[in-house]
């Protein structure tokens, strides 16, 4: 048996507990463990393991109600369902999913919390909590995008912003819609679908047609930036490796006053022409070191996605690998025999 005290000072213990302490009652009937509140203090008795399970889920709804400024019995539930898959997995051995670390947190969903995984997502959040321009750089399943949304999202529910701009280059067009059918979401909603999927995993359907019918978020090709001026918003560049020098430069100065802008994309998987120059490995030297702005890379150990993922990313580099070397001793040679004549 142990004895732990959770200090509540500076939270609102009535909305922590509920009315009638309903938040209470349910954590109560979910855990072996009982909880005494004295004042602005928590004290929770009983085994270890079951008080450790209660503690995290009254820091992890502490942080809710920050952040949102009210809690509801869904998301005492969820909360209670994440403590507890968490518990499971570590039992089976699995990877920790550091539910201690609250601010791994993002966006609280219906289906659950939106939250980095892996130490370079969890670096990914901070990076953009700490600078107003992000590049984030990594393979296929890393979460780049998904948590790109899930920030801005966040963002505009917090009143950070008033506004979201999500965007890609379409270059399988080249950047040129106007031969397809249709009108322009008709003309590039293939291109931009990705963006879609992650917004309707965070939103209700209501209310994101609400967002697009009122213009509080738009998703539009990067072609469609040029001439604007984006103030109080969130800006996402996504598979910003098919954007050239120009676009990024012009992506980059439509930045307005209290705006944060995310720039997403994979360097081994440019569609450009071969002598195009991708505008995001262009400026990793352009950016570097000023201050507001940072570069995060994510590798096959953020993938996640399905296992084979990670193990289609090292395989690919592995031949590559091969490639460069049997391609080097190839030019070697040809020079040796160069010189020979």
């Amino acid at each position: 048996m142990v004895e732990r005290k959770l200090k509540l000072s500076g939270v609102n213990t009535l909305a922590l507990l509920g009315y009638n302490d309903v938040n209470l009652h349910i954590i109560e009937k979910k855990f072996d463990a009982g909880i005494i509140v004295r004042g602005d203090n928590l004290i929770l008795r009983g085994e270890k393991d079951e008080v450790e399970k209660v503690e995290r889920v009254f820091k992890e709804l502490i942080f809710i109600l920050n952040r949102n400024g009210h809690l509801t019995e869904n998301d005492v539930n969820i909360v209670i369902d994440l403590v507890k898959l968490d518990s499971e997995d570590n039992t089976s051995h699995r990877r920790k999913r550091h539910v201690d670390d609250l601010d791994s947190i993002i966006l609280f969903t219906k289906n659950g919390a939106i939250k980095a995984k892996t130490p370079g997502q969890m670096e990914y959040v901070r990076q953009v909590r700490k600078n107003d321009i992000v590049f984030v750089i990594g393979p296929a399943g890393t979460g780049k995008t998904y948590l790109a949304v899930a920030m801005a999202v966040a963002s505009l529910k917090n009143n950070e912003v008033s506004k979201i701009v999500l965007c890609r280059p379409a270059v399988e067009a080249g950047e040129n819609l106007g031969f397809l059918p249709g009108d322009l979401r008709e003309k590039i909603d293939p291109y931009l679908r990705p963006l879609y999927d992650a917004l309707d995993d965070m939103l209700p359907s209501d209310k994101l047609k609400a967002y697009f019918d009122k213009r509080i978020i738009e998703i539009i090709p990067l072609a469609y930036m040029r001439g604007r001026t984006l103030s109080n918003a969130f800006v996402i560049l996504d598979e910003a490796q098919n954007a050239t020098s120009l676009q990024m430069k012009m992506f980059l100065t439509r930045l307005g006053v209290n705006s944060k802008a995310i720039i997403t994309g994979d360097i081994t998987q440019i569609d450009l022409p071969s002598r195009t120059v991708s505008g995001l490995v262009e400026i990793q030297d352009i950016l570097k070191g000023i201050e507001g702005i940072a570069f995060v890379y994510l590798d096959k150990n953020d993938v996640v996605r399905h296992r084979l993922v990670k193990d289609i990313i090292e395989a690919y580099d592995k031949y590559n690998a091969m490639n460069g070397k049997t391609n080097e001793k190839k030019n070697q040679e040809n020079e040796q025999n160069e010189q020979k004549q």
